[in-house]
């Protein structure tokens, strides 16, 4: 179960995000990424940021710590923004907290190296997922005091949002071609042989059991939110027993300049990723 925290401060909207998450302050004394359920993905990118957030933990990924978070709209009611107010009146109750990695800097490839046995291990946990949005255009990696970490999986597993064609889904291939790491030669069949064993149906299991009952009710075709968990379970166990066979990496669609600043990318050596 994840730890619950209730928010005491909001300090400030991201606004790299289209969900519009924030930074809050919570009565831990903690920092958090706050994301929303009233923001317009709705309560199933939450869904997706708990079990692929808690995979890719459980595998040996660096995903910032997530939490649960109880936020009451009164704590809002001083941000000037309207966009804000009106999110954060709509996400009064349960939302949840991401880690805040102060300092950490945003992963460029031109900038940062990774080594072939990470890159893979990342590409394979997002073939698992079906992470659609860890690309060039969008990495959504961070490096933190040197190392690479994991964030917003909320895009990935996008068969829940249509769950009659989940098992066809299940089943697709998973093309890399464009994934942020494809340039570092991942070495895949290591990842697959160092995955593969670990994903279990008690793992996952236990993983689906974390996600909080409120954001599985009134799922369409499932009379509860424990048959909701166990088609989590039954989609993910599927793709993993054929998805290292299926991943490609060819060209990328187009090449992209460096997003670093200038004093980043052309003053700082390239760096170790392990």
């Amino acid at each position: 179960m994840l730890t619950e925290v209730v928010a005491t401060r909001y300090v400030t909207p991201l606004r790299e995000g289209g969900s519009l998450p924030g930074i809050v302050e919570g009565d831990d004394l903690g920092t958090y990424i706050m994301k929303f359920t009233g923001a317009g993905q709705g309560r199933k990118t939450l869904v997706a940021e708990v079990i692929c957030g808690e995979l890719g933990r459980r595998l040996g990924l660096r995903v910032p710590d997530l939490v649960q978070m109880q936020l009451d709209p009164v704590i809002g009611l001083s941000e000037p923004d309207q966009e804000v107010q009106a999110l954060l009146k709509a996400s009064g109750g349960l939302n949840l907290g991401m880690d805040y990695l102060p300092g950490a800097l945003g992963f460029d490839p031109l900038a940062f190296e990774v080594s072939a046995r990470e890159a893979g291990r990342v590409v394979w946990f997002d073939a698992l997922i079906n992470n659609v949005d860890r690309s060039w255009r969008n990495p959504n990696l961070l490096v933190w005091h040197g190392e690479l970490w994991l964030i917003d999986h909320g895009a990935a597993m996008i068969w829940h949002h249509n769950w009659p064609s989940a098992e066809q889904a299940s089943a697709r291939p998973y093309n890399a071609s464009d994934h942020v790491l494809a340039t570092f030669g991942p070495d895949v069949a290591a990842a697959a042989a160092e995955f593969g064993p670990q994903i279990t149906e008690e793992l996952l299991t236990g993983i689906a059991a974390d996600v909080p009952e409120e954001w599985l009710l009134d799922e369409p075709g499932f009379d509860s939110p424990d048959e909701l968990r166990r088609a989590y379970v039954r989609t993910l166990m599927a793709r993993a027993r054929t998805i290292s066979d299926r991943i490609t990496i060819g060209e990328p669609t187009k090449d992209k300049p460096s997003q670093a600043p200038e004093w980043l990318a052309g003053k700082l050596p390239r760096r170790a990723v392990k």
